[in-house]
């Protein structure tokens, strides 16, 4: 089926935090996006451990390029983020763009979290989190993807009372899942009963070639089998402003 935007695409972004464009990447591109990341999964690898769970972001790879460019310049689905945000969003980035992987030998599970809040002070999470210029991320799968969690509506309001045990303090943020001593097997139990037991959480259940835009100020986590074989487009949706506001991208 044709994708095809609506005004639930605006809605759902703005009181969900979430929305998808669903088979919004047409297969010849999901083609070519596949065939750069399999050369992509083993450089990032052999550069940081086969348990590494990303690409990024792909400026610093010697790989082609050519396919993210496409991707870069794909006309519907530069007019969705038009119609959603704004004709001064800009997707693609070199300098951010990244893509995750599986992990090749373990399961991982990251905490939950809530982007930056560890960072930046109350008054600073105030002002960014009501800035739609910051906080627009991207997942965009090139196999079917469920390793994303997210708390729908979350962005938009102050941590609950039963969401206080999974928040940063001091300058960190809470700690992941311990696997320390445990089989794979049981590894996996242990991220799936600790991505369920975030109130109100669900699981992100996305196709190839969807574009999943989402608020990263919501409670979110990832969770990763080495089984299930993962390139997931990870992307920001910014205005020069934002991008520039990263403190990696300052340093490029």
């Amino acid at each position: 089926m044709k994708f095809q935007f609506s005004e639930q695409h605006i809605e759902e972004f703005q009181t969900r935090g979430v929305t998808v464009f669903r088979g919004v990447m047409p297969p010849s591109l999901i083609t070519d996006l596949r065939r750069v990341c399999e050369v992509g999964r083993e450089l990032a690898r052999a550069r940081f451990g086969r348990q590494t769970q990303r690409l990024q972001p792909i400026g610093d790879f010697d790989i082609d390029h050519k396919p993210f460019q496409d991707y870069r310049e794909l006309p519907p689905l530069r007019e969705a983020i038009n119609q959603i945000l704004g004709p001064e969003f800009l997707y693609g980035d070199f300098r951010w763009l990244g893509v995750f992987l599986e992990p090749a030998d373990w399961p991982y599970c990251m905490p939950w979290h809530r982007d930056a809040r560890e960072l930046l002070t109350d008054a600073e999470w105030e002002k960014y989190t009501r800035d739609p210029r910051y906080g627009n991320q991207v997942n965009a799968p090139l196999y079917e993807d469920s390793c994303t969690w997210f708390v729908p509506g979350s962005h938009i309001r102050p941590d609950l009372p039963r969401e206080k045990p999974f928040a940063a303090s001091d300058g960190q943020m809470a700690p992941a899942p311990n696997f320390e001593g445990k089989t794979s097997e049981e590894r996996e139990r242990i991220a799936n009963d600790y991505c369920q037991s975030m109130p109100g959480a669900v699981q992100l259940h996305l196709n190839a070639g969807d574009f999943a835009l989402y608020k990263p100020w919501a409670w979110h986590l990832g969770s990763y089998l080495p089984y299930r074989k993962r390139a997931t487009l990870h992307d920001g949706v910014f205005t020069p402003e934002s991008l520039d506001w990263i403190p990696f991208i300052k340093s490029k």
